[in-house]
């Protein structure tokens, strides 16, 4: 398999590092130049007479943002609120559920780490049961479907399911799960779309899905500044939705409530549509395939290289490889492991530990060349002789 042909002058509008290999875009994203420098430009004009810039139409400046980015992911602006991660519209989710002893909250062994830990506080909190669908990593989608539904029972009261995984890379149908739980329990089970890796990446269409939550960064995949997400928020829920902290707005409701912290830098935020106008100079769709084309590429290489069973191809610009057996069985022995690939390799990569076994996680960006793979493919398996 050969890699694709780079975009035309992609690789110029980004900072980074020439000297490392990035190949781990899916963790925290890369700003384009241009947006660093109209964020910068919106730095200046807030330090130039914070009075004005925070106490005179900066509401109205996050709404039109607001409005902008739900229009990209199908959302219902009215009903969509600016967070600030995926984490953060997870955890208000949560603290939005009146739960008690006698309920349940059902996720996958997909689930992100962090959102593990805020479902693990909120039933410390409450008393409520974390339950877990177990999925195996190359079940289709019925079989996604039946285990997670399967995990619930007549005491869920919210169910957390992963639209693209970050451990595993996986895309779950999330709109098939959510019909799901509604022909089972009806309204009784709320649905939280976990999309943390979803804008830029597919086009989610949030309006469709029927969830009851639903989150997303663009900070990974469109381009924006870190510190820019999108909770959107089911009619039905938004009277109910509790911020994580109280300020100025606090009355005004959602979205409002979330979205005004006071002397929060807001600038990720408005400079935000800068990097959805780099996505869409340099054509969605050829970024996506371009992406995913490399990311599999890159995925061969280096499971050829460690003679390991290449997974089958998911369409995503991040891919998966399975390390040998007894390599970084947990998660700590997975963050070592990186922090050497990083060192020693000058590779940046995504490493995790699911049920015991180590996964390297590839992701494919325009800036990324078939030589960071390659130089990735020759030094990997040295490297791991030497664990």
């Amino acid at each position: 398999m050969s890699a694709p042909e780079p975009l035309p002058g992609a690789r110029l509008l980004f900072s980074h590092d020439a000297a490392v290999a990035h190949l781990n875009h899916g963790a925290f994203g890369m700003v384009p130049i241009t947006v660093q420098r109209a964020q910068q430009r919106l730095r200046e004009e807030m330090d130039a007479n914070p009075h004005r810039f925070f106490a005179v139409g900066l509401e109205e400046r996050i709404a039109h943002v607001r409005r902008h980015l739900a229009a990209f992911v199908g959302a219902d602006p009215e009903g969509t609120a600016l967070v600030s991660n995926a984490s953060t519209g997870t955890s208000i989710a949560l603290g939005s559920l009146c739960l008690g002893t006698e309920d349940e909250i059902v996720t996958t062994d997909h689930g992100y780490g962090a959102v593990d830990l805020a479902v693990a506080a909120t039933c410390r909190r409450t008393g409520a049961v974390h339950r877990v669908a177990r999925v195996p990593l190359a079940a289709d989608d019925a079989t996604v479907t039946a285990a997670v539904l399967d995990a619930t029972t007549a005491r869920t009261r919210l169910v957390i399911v992963d639209h693209v995984t970050a451990t595993t890379a996986r895309v779950f149908p999330v709109r098939g799960i959510v019909e799901a739980v509604r022909a089972r329990w009806g309204d009784r089970v709320a649905v939280h779309v976990d999309a943390a890796h979803v804008p830029g990446m597919l086009d989610p269409a949030v309006g469709e899905l029927g969830a009851d939550f639903w989150v997303g960064n663009l900070h990974k995949w469109a381009y924006t500044p870190r510190g820019t997400a999108l909770l959107t928020v089911a009619p039905a829920w938004r009277d109910r939705i509790r911020p994580l902290v109280l300020s100025w707005s606090a009355e005004a409701g959602f979205p409002e409530s979330l979205e005004w912290l006071g002397s929060y830098d807001y600038t990720s935020w408005l400079a935000a549509p800068t990097g959805l106008f780099v996505l869409r100079s340099l054509g969605i769709e050829a970024v996506r395939r371009h992406n995913s084309a490399l990311a599999e590429y890159g995925q061969r290489v280096i499971a050829e290289a460690l003679d390991a069973e290449v997974p089958a191809a998911t369409g995503l610009p991040m891919t998966l490889i399975p390390l040998p057996a007894g390599v970084a069985v947990d998660q700590a022995g997975a963050t070592a492991l990186r922090r050497r690939i990083s060192d020693e390799l000058a590779a940046e990569v995504g490493l995790a530990a699911w049920r015991g076994r180590a996964y390297l996680r590839l992701s494919g960006q325009v800036y990324n060349r078939p030589e960071d793979y390659q130089r990735l493919a020759e030094g990997l398996p040295k490297l791991l002789d030497r664990r």
